[in-house]
């Protein structure tokens, strides 16, 4: 698996991550969604330049252009519900697209919430058999969510390449999908930025909070 970390040069990528990670700006969750949706095109971008192309001529009003146009079969998975603005990054950027979906929670194992679980209850997805799945989810902590959601696609048919997508991911989560998917070559792992910790209730630090919660409010 390569990991590719946009961080590594500067970008408006950086503003717009600077902003989701500002609390004085948190509490605008209009502009907290549109940040992921903005850091999702930039994102999709980067994504197109590793993707196949074709030449097509096409007809203008004065004559025929000779053009490439992406020859991926493309379909985007997301994870419920704080990757839904980051997911219509992507597709407004591949708006031919499929799209599959996904829901994943975390619960706690322990009366001391240190001891995190994951359940997966839903998935809607086309058959992905063949195809280049691009799977949106903006935190990536243990790497548990992302890695349960792939298992979960793959039920729908094995994708010839994968692109993990996160905003911020923590050096943990990082290191346990190398390991998990160590030696394939056609999974991509893409991340806004790589924080260094997890605090003792599996969250990144220094993060941003709860994407989920900043982007839709707070939870019962």
């Amino acid at each position: 698996m390569t990991v590719v970390n946009l961080s590594d040069k500067d970008s408006v990528l950086s503003q717009y991550l600077a902003e989701l990670r500002d609390v004085d700006v948190q509490g605008d969750r209009g502009k907290f969604r549109n940040n992921l949706v903005r850091i999702g095109h930039v994102m999709a971008y980067e994504v197109s330049r590793r993707l196949s192309f074709a030449n097509r001529d096409v007809t203008t009003p004065l004559g025929v252009a000779p053009s490439r146009v992406l020859d991926n079969d493309i379909v985007l998975g997301t994870i419920f519900r704080a990757g839904l603005p980051f997911h219509q990054g992507f597709l407004d950027v591949f708006d031919r697209a499929g799209n599959a979906f996904v829901s994943a929670y975390r619960y706690y194992k322990d009366k001391e919430c240190e001891d995190v679980g994951i359940k997966i209850e839903y998935i809607a997805s086309p058959d992905l058999t063949g195809k280049t799945l691009i799977i949106a989810d903006p935190m990536l902590a243990t790497g548990g969510s992302m890695e349960l959601g792939y298992e979960a696609f793959c039920t729908k048919g094995i994708p010839a390449e994968v692109h993990f997508c996160c905003v911020i991911a923590s050096r943990k989560g990082v290191d346990y999908l190398k390991r998990v998917f160590r030696g394939k070559e056609n999974i991509t792992l893409w991340c806004a930025a790589i924080d260094p910790d997890l605090n003792e209730h599996s969250y990144i630090v220094p993060g941003l909070g709860d994407a989920g919660d900043l982007a839709y409010g707070d939870k019962i």
